[in-house]
């Protein structure tokens, strides 16, 4: 496989690319997609910028929901 990057979508094409950010900051996969969908919120021709911060949103309150089931665990709740 080449090494080059295929050149993204414009809805994709961003000066600083989601996926980078993820693996510099360390990011899990829930909170990876919340940096994604928010990235590209409103850039994708034909789907409504509230789409995407739904479904950022859900990835957000899944993460809420794993964290808070890890202090109850710890806490002994």
């Amino acid at each position: 496989m080449n090494d080059e990057r295929i050149k993204p979508p414009l809805h994709y094409d961003l000066d600083l690319q989601p996926w980078d950010v993820i693996e510099d900051w360390g990011l899990c996969y829930w909170l990876g997609n919340v940096l994604k969908y928010i990235c590209r919120a409103g850039r994708k021709k034909g789907n409504p910028e509230l789409d995407d911060l739904v479904k950022a949103r859900n990835y957000l309150d899944e993460r809420i929901r794993q964290v808070k089931a890890d202090q109850s665990r710890r806490l002994g709740s």
